[in-house]
């Protein structure tokens, strides 16, 4: 018979259990927080103060600044502290609220990279249509309806990860809770979390990531036999590679740890490709971005 516990607080194991190196590592993460919060939260001020900014691509720009701060924001603050502290532990609501908000901005994210795709496929390849196509309350709609959908996606994994009961250990093998470490914990059956891990998360994942491909796709062959100007052709490219190697950065990990099953899949690798899209990808947003985009560049030189 199972021996069924109550369980009321979770020990985070952290990255690593060399003591030696916790302080080196909290200094580097600190380090990554404070230039990723400076960074984003630039994008946001300068998209929202600056009038020639308000444009989609931009408004949606600052939707990803703004997920992005509240993205590491979730993770980060509780695994810096760990690394000073010999008291890990998170209570179950404490990991719950962690998973769910994860969960929640992770998947709005990768939707909003794929509306970012559409925005210029749309403005390379239909220009006249792009006003009209992609006005004010479009965007706004767009928008809301990515963090409404974003929210009770993440409402189903942890409303079905609370259910789960547990036998012995509470040690999550990971720096943060998330729904695969917290099945290495759970006694029972886990098929259905399993199904909602692999089949809803991997569909958004996989989704988003494959229309912004397809936009990309478009977007090439368009240029390619429709554009013949050197320079315009250029200029096009060379707006949409910031974009998509934000899309490489965040999707290609994040597809590795939720698409393949939890079995095969071991819990130390996916903490280092956790740390890609939870830490370095938010980091590289901003970078990516202004070093890239004129306008950005021009009105932060501005502002300083």
């Amino acid at each position: 018979m199972l021996n069924i516990t109550s369980v009321t607080e979770f020990l985070l194991l952290g990255v690593t259990d060399i003591q030696e190196l916790q302080p080196v590592l909290f200094v580097i993460f600190l380090a990554t927080y404070i230039v990723s919060l400076a960074g984003n939260g630039a994008i946001l001020m300068v998209v929202i103060s600056d009038s020639r900014l308000h444009s989609p691509m931009y408004f949606f720009l600052g939707n990803l600044s703004c997920l992005d701060i509240c993205y590491f924001t979730v993770t980060l603050p509780k695994m810096m502290g760990n690394f000073l502290s010999t008291h890990k532990t998170i209570s179950f609501l404490g990991c719950i609220s962690q998973l769910h908000f994860f969960h929640f901005l992770g998947s709005t994210e990768s939707m909003l990279l794929a509306m970012m795709g559409f925005d210029r496929f749309v403005a390379i390849c239909k220009p006249l249509h792009y006003t009209l196509t992609m006005n004010h309350q479009v965007c706004i709609q767009m928008a809301v309806t990515d963090w409404i959908t974003g929210f009770f996606h993440a409402l189903l994994h942890s409303v079905m990860t609370s259910r789960l009961n547990f036998c012995g250990s509470n040690h999550i093998h990971h720096f943060f809770c998330d729904v695969k470490p917290w099945l290495e914990l759970a006694c029972g059956t886990v098929e259905l979390n399993e199904w909602l891990l692999n089949t809803v998360t991997g569909t958004i994942a996989m989704g988003s990531f494959f229309l912004t491909f397809l936009s990309y796709f478009y977007i090439i062959v368009y240029l390619f036999f429709k554009t013949h100007s050197c320079s315009m052709l250029h200029k096009a490219l060379s707006t949409c590679t910031s974009h998509f190697s934000v899309v490489v950065l965040f999707f290609v990990p994040v597809d590795f740890v939720y698409i393949h099953p939890a079995s095969s899949s071991s819990m130390d690798q996916d903490q280092i490709i956790a740390i890609m899209y939870s830490v370095v990808t938010p980091v590289l947003n901003p970078l990516i971005y202004t070093l890239r985009n004129k306008e950005v560049k021009g009105t932060l030189r501005r502002v300083m």
